[in-house]
């Protein structure tokens, strides 16, 4: 199979838990049809679960065929898989408590599974919306077992007000917690290891508690952590120097660096080498292919001439890609993801 150099779509997968709402289609234009809806997986290649191309040259691809055909290209060094999940999730009720192994624990429980660090960007947050993220000063395990044993665990866990922009990076064995009201983009590990340490008593809709997982969370659990709180983004480059375009760097750990974008001014994504998925988290642009400085990248294409991305939508540039040019028809604020 031929290798691709240009920007890739992908037909989202939807996933309908009890604790989704409406703003994937109210807010990011998702068509959910008219049930409720939990995530939208925008960029996913794990297992069966896989990102379909949506037009172009690969259209009906999928992400896993692509990385094994062209590893270096895509993901820009060896994969035997595409490394990160990238969804949009729409919390109308709180989730569960939560917790994710790291790379070396996650083997223990399935050799073909990962670790699973991630982080939030906060879209859209009723007012009084919370996170839980961590577990705070001085609870040691002694005390989380009471706590869970009593019903008592959200004494133990830290509680994060948070607003639209606000960024959190949640590493493996951190107790976590997303709380109602909140629609945010995730970034994490490819993996779907997660253990249920409490589900604030529910029920599911045959009126039976869903199950727990409590001796895997507590073997997975970093009790060194402590309180987890909202990135300080670093200004990699400042709009009044630049006429008009902001970067921020919100985060970054071994597995991915996040970045956002906020311009009312044509910019370009010029290639750095990695693999980068970017997501439209506010405001309307475009898109358009120019000449790579690569020679063996593709030249431009009329699929990426001028390409109009709407809020909610999300496009991934190989590793070996060309520049991109964005042009903002309102001002927009994308969400750079650089894979590590």
């Amino acid at each position: 199979m031929a290798v691709t150099r240009l920007p890739l779509q992908f037909h989202p997968l939807f996933r309908r838990y009890r604790w989704g709402g409406r703003r994937l289609a109210t807010v990011l234009n998702k068509p959910i049809g008219d049930d409720t809806c939990a995530e939208s997986w925008e960029v996913v290649d794990h297992g069966d679960d896989q990102s379909v191309v949506l037009d172009g040259p690969f259209a009906g691809k999928t992400l896993h065929e692509l990385v094994v055909a062209d590893p270096h290209g895509l993901v820009g060094r060896p994969a035997r898989q595409f490394p990160l999940l990238v969804k949009f999730l729409d919390a109308a009720d709180r989730l569960s408590v939560q917790v994710h192994p790291d790379d070396e624990r996650a083997k223990q429980f399935d050799p073909n599974e990962n670790g699973k660090t991630e982080a939030w960007l906060i879209i859209d947050a009723d007012p009084g919306s919370c996170l839980y993220v961590g577990l705070r000063e001085g609870v040691d395990e002694a005390t989380l077992r009471r706590a869970v044993a009593e019903k008592r665990i959200a004494e133990c866990l830290h509680r994060v007000p948070i607003r639209a922009g606000d960024c959190v990076l949640v590493p493996a064995g951190t107790v976590h917690a997303i709380g109602e009201g909140i629609l945010l983009a995730e970034i994490q590990q490819s993996s779907d290891l997660t253990f249920r340490l409490y589900d604030w008593d529910r029920l599911d809709r045959d009126g039976r508690p869903r199950p727990l997982h409590i001796e895997e969370s507590f073997a997975c659990i970093d009790f060194a952590r402590g309180p987890v709180d909202p990135v300080q983004p670093v200004v990699l480059l400042s709009g009044d120097s630049d006429g008009g375009h902001t970067v921020e760097r919100l985060c970054e750990c071994p597995y991915f660096e996040m970045r956002r974008h906020t311009a009312a001014v044509r910019f370009t994504l010029a290639p750095e080498g990695v693999c980068r998925i970017v997501q439209v988290v506010d405001g309307l642009c475009s898109a358009t292919v120019t000449e790579a400085t690569d020679e063996t990248a593709t030249a431009p294409s009329a699929d990426w001439n001028a390409r109009r991305l709407p809020r909610g939508q999300t496009f991934l540039i190989p590793a070996a890609g060309p520049s991109v040019e964005i042009e903002p028809l309102s001002e927009v604020v994308l969400l750079e993801t650089l894979v590590r």
